[in-house]
């Protein structure tokens, strides 16, 4: 028993260092009952990251509906040419092209959030800086070494790293609280893809809660009844 704990212990630090690349996380805050925040992430994820990164594992169908998106408005907007609208969220590049171009293949996006959490992806779309060593010209606080560019730079500028450690963006199109908010978007749809349903869930757990409570009164009534003559 004794050997388990300080094994368990001694695990601790390697999985803050492997959730958040050993640099301390900011909040995300996401809340998945905000129908409009959720909007704004799908399209922001599509002219930004669907490029390169899909979210294989859900539907289009399934998020026009979760998100009260009108089918036709749907396809407009996010279908490729010639998709279907029950079809899976894939993107164009063939991953053999990816990783000669990136030198990986980019990872499918659609459990990220469960895989790593909301604050690591909101601290992440947050923690690029310039750095000239690298090969598209930027690094990660949270992620060190990061192979793939800022694909927000335009709207965040590119940041630089200040000896103290600190994170100082400049030439964005938008302002330090709206490139927040583009974040905190972006953040929210990758958790809504990890758990489409957990809403959904948490609502039927009260009623199971609730069930549960009023038969546990009846049943404890009913054992009452039961033993009331047995003495």
């Amino acid at each position: 028993m004794k050997k388990l704990l300080i094994a368990l212990v001694a695990l601790v630090p390697t999985l803050a260092v492997a959730a958040g690349g050993g640099a301390p996380l900011d909040k995300a805050n996401i809340d998945l009952n905000d129908t409009e925040s959720l909007q704004r992430g799908l399209e922001l994820f599509q002219e930004n990251c669907a490029g390169c990164h899909s979210t294989q594992y859900q539907r289009y169908g399934r998020v026009a509906e979760d998100l009260n998106i009108p089918i036709d408005e749907m396809r407009a907007k996010y279908l490729p040419e010639g998709a279907k609208i029950g079809e899976l969220m894939e993107n164009a590049i063939p991953d053999a092209d990816a990783a000669k171009w990136f030198g990986a293949a980019p990872p499918d996006l659609t459990l990220v959030a469960r895989v790593r959490g909301e604050d690591w992806i909101y601290s992440y779309l947050h923690g690029f800086y310039k750095d000239e060593s690298r090969p598209f010209g930027v690094n990660n606080t949270i992620f060190p070494m990061v192979g793939m560019p800022h694909v927000l730079e335009d709207l965040q500028g590119l940041p630089v790293k200040q000896e103290d450690g600190t994170i100082v963006a400049s030439g964005g199109a938008l302002s330090a609280e709206e490139y927040d908010q583009v974040v905190r978007d972006i953040t929210g749809f990758l958790v809504y893809s990890g758990d489409p349903i957990k809403l959904e869930r948490e609502r039927l757990g009260w009623w199971v809660l609730g069930f549960l409570f009023i038969f546990f009164i009846v049943a404890y009534l009913l054992k009452k009844e039961y033993w009331k003559d047995v003495h």
